[in-house]
């Protein structure tokens, strides 16, 4: 074979190697002077410990893994974290000796050298290796066991992404089955991967035709072909799903939640304490007594509005507004009536405190006493709960964290209701869908993105409330 995988393993080691210590000298000299960073031969140490941190870090996150099994932006992702490893230990180290002169300066450049250098050596040897299968014909050829839905989802994903250096050969039917890209029945799975040069074999079958796993497994061991098994039940996975040991059975997690894990969870509880403290400090001292007297010269009734929501796991609390509505509008607290643009019910001022979401803003009290999240999934009155529900079966999954302020449906402009049935259901599904998305893929970045995401939206006019 013109390409060895091993091969390219050892040389995108070694030429990595070579970067971080090309990269660290370009860093010194940057940062002084070559004569200074050889006066300071002790600062080679920090150069032995960083290639050794590489190579186990490396192996870790498993950075060479096949080309043929990871996207480049994954790759960028963990070279990220590698490099990120480095910098932190290189801070310690300057901080432990004392230096004084090779700091922050050297960090930074020496940092941002070996991610730049690795990710464009990286880019190239992936083109160069899938050229060259191209060029040579070299494309590994896959044999689907199956000819159902998953069959036929997972060929049209590796014949859209070439690049992984896959070629589809064609179906194996268990039921009997013929139609196009079909190369036979089961009992000629033995002839068909040896005359046709199959390289792998996915099985994709439904569960009542179980018997064939084991079968087709054995006979690609026989044949020295590495099988795979995409279960029947992928469908339900979601895209973070984790396989872990249950003492010697793996265990599937269908549902990822990094929330659940407790320094996480603490640490988007101190932000929002710092983040709601700030603001009711510095804005809300003000700015209620404000809005409280031009409620009151407008309209009759109370200041507040006080409404039962759905918090964390299911449980009811009392979420503050300031008062949009007429009074005997606002005492309804058990309406599922849709408050849209135009609404009569509206007041003036309410109106305005809408548009620019201030009518919201009384929530970072909810935030500072727990009940809510500076960002999280917008917490529904109960009867639009009990509505959504009954055609949204997954709604609860909304509950596994703390309801939000703002959220990543509702950047998206996915907030509020509309008039007609069928259109607020497809929003609302869409709205949940969203929800459910940020929660299993919640970062401590994807917050503030999506706190920047409201403000910016709230001072340029786009996706605001009515």
């Amino acid at each position: 074979m013109l390409i060895n995988q091993k091969s390219i393993q050892s040389l995108r080691i070694f030429s990595d190697l070579i970067i971080i210590n090309i990269s660290f000298l370009a860093a010194g000299v940057l940062a002084q002077s070559l004569q200074i960073l050889l006066d300071r031969n002790f600062i080679f140490i920090l150069l032995l410990l960083l290639n050794l941190i590489w190579f186990f870090t490396s192996r870790s996150v498993r950075l060479y893994q096949d080309l043929n099994y990871r996207p480049f932006s994954l790759q960028i992702i963990q070279v990220s974290k590698v490099v990120f490893v480095q910098l932190l230990f290189s801070v310690l180290f300057i901080f432990s000796v004392k230096e004084d002169l090779f700091t922050r300066n050297f960090i930074l450049f020496n940092s941002a050298f070996v991610w730049f250098l690795v990710l464009s050596k990286e880019y190239s040897v992936r083109k160069w290796v899938f050229s060259q299968r191209k060029k040579h014909s070299l494309l590994k050829k896959i044999l689907i066991v199956g000819t159902g839905e998953l069959s036929e989802s997972f060929k049209e994903f590796i014949e859209n992404n070439s690049e992984f250096g896959f070629g589809f050969a064609g179906y194996i039917s268990v039921d009997g089955s013929n139609g196009e890209n079909i190369l036979g029945d089961f009992d000629k799975i033995e002839e068909i991967i040896q005359t046709n040069n199959i390289n792998d074999v996915v099985i994709a079958i439904p569960s009542i035709y179980s018997e064939y796993i084991e079968k087709s497994i054995k006979i690609c061991d026989k044949n020295a072909v590495n099988s795979y098994i995409i279960p029947e039940y992928f469908k339900f996975l979601s895209s973070k799903f984790q396989i872990n040991y249950f003492g010697d059975f793996p265990i599937i997690t269908v549902r990822n939640n990094p929330l659940d894990e407790i320094q996480w969870r603490l640490l988007k509880r101190v932000f929002d304490i710092v983040f709601s403290f700030f603001v009711i400090v510095f804005v809300l001292w003000w700015l209620f007594p404000v809005i409280s007297i031009l409620i009151k010269l407008t309209s009759k009734g109370p200041v507040l509005f006080l409404q039962d929501r759905v918090g964390t796991g299911n449980k009811h609390f009392k979420c503050y507004k300031f008062r949009t509505m007429r009074l005997e509008s606002s005492l309804d607290n058990k309406s599922n009536k849709i408050v849209t643009k135009g609404d009569s019910r509206i007041t003036e001022i309410g109106s305005v405190l809408r548009k620019t979401n201030l009518d919201e803003i009384l929530q970072f009290w909810n935030v500072l006493k727990g009940d809510m999240s500076v960002v999280g999934p917008r917490p529904h009155p109960i009867p639009f709960n009990d509505m959504y529900s009954e055609f949204v079966e997954e709604i609860k999954l909304r509950h596994r964290v703390k309801p939000g302020i703002t959220g990543w449906a509702q950047i998206h402009g996915l907030r509020g209701d509309v008039d007609d049935y069928e259109e607020n259901k497809l929003r609302a599904k869409k709205r949940i869908k969203y929800d459910i998305w940020y929660i299993e893929n919640w970062t401590f970045g994807l917050d503030i993105r999506i706190i920047f995401d409201t403000v910016i939206q709230i001072f340029t006019g786009k996706n605001r409330g009515f």
